[in-house]
């Protein structure tokens, strides 16, 4: 499982009218957690970086569609 993806047990009341999810998953981006930009940080080629969406790979987080059975994109 990606590192940035954490995961929580809801409280199940007794008297919920819906099946209930036991496990739900949320994406904690990793910017939340560099508190200043250092120089020299290796960086991504302009193709690559227009195409994931950031220069910088430590600020690269992958979006897992649920659709496709968690595969990046």
């Amino acid at each position: 499982m990606n590192n940035q993806v954490r995961e929580y047990h809801p409280f199940i009341g007794p008297f919920d009218p819906c099946p209930p999810i036991r496990t739900k998953t949320y994406v904690v981006p990793p910017n939340q957690f560099i508190t200043f930009q250092p120089m020299n940080w290796p960086q991504y080629s302009l193709q690559e970086a227009l195409r994931i969406g950031t220069l910088w790979p430590a600020l690269y987080s992958p979006y897992e569609s649920r659709r496709r059975g968690g595969t990046p994109q």
